[in-house]
């Protein structure tokens, strides 16, 4: 699910604040890694 919030995000149809509170974590992670050009899957 927070793999679905960042790609969202990225895309810019969702904000951080529309993640619930216990994925925001994660997510920033991984918008941290994608940005950095990480993406180990």
């Amino acid at each position: 699910m927070e793999r679905v919030y960042a790609d969202l995000i990225q895309k810019g149809l969702k904000t951080i604040d529309d993640v619930p509170e216990r994925l925001r974590d994660k997510v920033r992670e991984l918008l941290k890694t994608a940005e950095s050009g990480g993406g180990n899957e």
